[in-house]
C-alpha cells in the first residue's frame, strides 16, 4: 500500500465533513467486497454520499478483466481527483494489483491498497488493526439492492489464455460453511429475500477446505433459512456443474432455476486456443442435460468475439451453437489483449471493423434467442421478486422470475421487495410486461 501522505481525519470544503464515496467496477465479488469496506467506514462514523457534493474520501474498487474494465477504473479514479482535490484518493481492486505502480504516479491518489489488504482498508488508513479479516466479518446489507451478494469463494486455479483475473486473485479459496450460513442469516433477516452466490470460480467453491464440501454444500447450509426465499448462482463453468447440482436445483424449492455457464467460443480450434477445458460438443451434451432435468430453466453465458485466429468458420460456429442453446442473455465481450496473458502473445490477430461487425451479429442472434426462450412463458403466471421503480416512468416496477426473465408491472402500489405473482403477457426488448395477480 502507498503509505498515507495525509491523515485520515482530512480537513476540505466538503459541506458534509466525513463524507465517502465508493465507485465500483466489475463483477459480484468486488461489489460484494466494496458493501463490506462501506461497512467499516460505516463502523467507524463516515457518512457515505448521496449526491455529487465534494467528498473528503473517495474509493475505487478497480477490475482488469479487460481493457474497458482498465479504463473505466482510471475514469472513476480522474473524476474523484477533479470532483474534490483536497480529497482522500484511496485505489484497491484487481486493476492495483497488477499496475499499482501506474496508478500510484497518478497525481491526487493517495492510497493504492492491495486485493488482500481490501478487508482493512480503515485499520491501515488510521494505524490501528480494528478491522478483522473480511471471513470472519462479511456484510449485514446491500445498499440499493433488493438481491444481496455473498461471496463465498475468491481467486481461480484456471490458466484461461487470455485472462488476468488468477494472476491478480490468486489460487482458489473457501469461505468455512459456517461463516456462509451466519452471514446469510443476517442478510435475510435484514430483509433480503434472494441471496445470490458469488465467486471469481465458484464452482471450485469448497476443494481447499478440511473437511472438503462442495457447492451443494453452501446452497444446502443456508437452504433452510426461514426468511430465504431465493437463492441464486453467479457464473459457473461448465467443468463444474456436477450431477448433484443439477439434481439440487430440480428438487429444490428456493434455488433459481437460472445457470450463467460461459461459452467464450462454440469452436473447438478457438477454445483450443483459449485453454478452455471442454468441447462444443461437450458444452452442448451438458445443457441438454441440464434442460431435461430443469424445465424452464434459463441459460445465461459470456462470449469472447475476434480472439487471435477466429475467422468467420469459427464464429459461425458460435452463432449456431448460441442457436442450439437458447440462452435468454448473452454477455458479448470483443476480445481485449491483457497484459501478461499467453493470448497476448498469439498471432492472427482479428481486425477490429471485422470484431465490431461480428459483435453486430452475434447481437442480433442473441436477440432472436432471447425471444425465442422468453415466448415460452406467455400467458404463465409466475413469481417475480420487484427491485425498483423505473426511473423513466413512475407507474412501472421492475423485477425477475426465478429463471431470471425481466419482468414489468405497472401498478400505483409500492411494490419494492415482494415477491408477487405477475402474469406475462407481452415480450418488450429485453424484458416482459405483465399484470399482477
Amino acid at each position: 500500500m502507498k503509505k498515507p501522505n495525509r491523515p485520515i481525519q482530512l480537513k476540505s470544503n466538503c459541506e458534509r465533513g466525513r463524507t465517502v464515496k465508493f465507485y465500483t467496477v466489475g463483477c459480484k465479488v468486488n461489489q460484494y467486497e466494496t458493501q463490506s469496506i462501506k461497512e467499516q467506514f460505516a463502523k467507524r462514523g463516515f457518512q457515505e454520499a448521496e449526491d455529487n457534493r465534494p467528498c473528503d474520501i473517495y474509493l475505487v474498487n478497480t477490475c482488469t478483466v479487460t481493457h474497458k474494465a482498465d479504463r473505466d477504473s482510471r475514469r472513476f479514479i480522474h473524476k474523484a481527483i477533479r470532483d474534490n482535490p483536497e480529497s482522500l484518493v484511496i485505489v484497491t481492486g484487481c486493476y492495483v494489483e497488477l499496475d499499482g505502480d501506474k496508478i500510484a504516479k497518478i497525481p491526487g491518489v493517495a492510497h493504492v491498497v492491495k486485493n488482500k489488504d481490501k478487508h482493512r482498508i480503515t485499520g491501515l488508513l488510521s494505524n490501528d488493526n480494528q478491522d478483522n479479516e473480511l471471513g470472519e466479518t462479511g456484510i449485514t446489507g446491500f445498499r440499493e439492492h433488493s438481491r444481496a451478494f455473498l461471496k463465498i469463494q475468491d481467486g481461480c486455479d484456471n490458466r484461461c489464455s487470455y485472462c488476468r483475473v488468477p494472476l491478480a486473485r490468486g489460487a482458489s479459496r473457501s469461505r468455512p460453511l459456517n461463516d456462509i450460513r451466519r452471514e446469510a442469516k443476517i442478510l435475510a433477516e435484514n430483509g433480503f429475500k434472494e441471496i445470490v452466490l458469488a465467486g471469481i470460480c465458484l464452482g471450485t467453491y469448497g476443494r481447499d477446505l478440511k473437511p472438503q464440501v462442495n457447492l451443494v454444500d453452501a446452497i444446502e447450509a443456508i437452504e433452510n433459512i426461514e426468511e430465504l426465499r431465493r437463492i441464486r448462482l453467479s457464473s459457473i463453468e461448465a467443468g463444474n456443474i456436477s450431477d448433484r447440482l443439477i439434481n439440487k436445483m430440480a428438487q429444490s424449492k428456493k434455488l433459481c432455476r437460472h445457470l450463467h455457464i460461459p461459452i467464450q467460443s462454440g469452436d473447438d480450434a478457438i477454445l483450443a486456443r483459449m485453454n478452455r477445458r471442454y468441447s462444443r460438443a461437450g458444452y452442448l451434451d451438458l445443457i441438454n442435460k441440464i434442460k431435461s432435468a430443469i424445465s424452464g430453466i434459463a441459460i445465461t453465458t459470456d462470449i469472447i468475439v475476434g480472439f487471435p485466429g477466429e475467422k468467420e468458420e469459427n464464429f459461425q460456429n458460435t452463432i449456431s451453437l448460441i442457436k442450439e442453446i437458447l440462452p435468454l442473455r448473452v454477455h458479448i465481450f470483443p476480445y481485449s489483449p491483457r497484459p501478461n496473458t499467453t493470448a497476448v502473445n498469439l498471432k492472427d490477430r482479428v481486425n477490429l471493423d471485422t470484431i465490431k461487425n461480428r459483435v453486430l451479429a452475434l447481437q442480433d442472434a442473441a436477440n432472436n434467442c432471447s425471444q425465442a426462450y422468453m415466448e415460452q412463458f406467455l400467458g404463465q403466471d409466475m413469481d417475480v421478486l420487484v427491485e425498483e421503480r423505473l426511473k423513466e416512468s413512475s407507474k412501472f416496477w421492475q423485477g425477475h422470475t426465478h429463471n431470471y426473465i425481466k419482468v414489468r408491472i405497472e401498478s400505483s402500489q409500492a411494490l419494492k421487495n415482494l415477491i408477487i405473482t405477475a402474469r406475462l403477457k407481452k415480450i418488450s426488448g429485453d424484458s416482459m410486461l405483465a399484470d399482477s395477480c
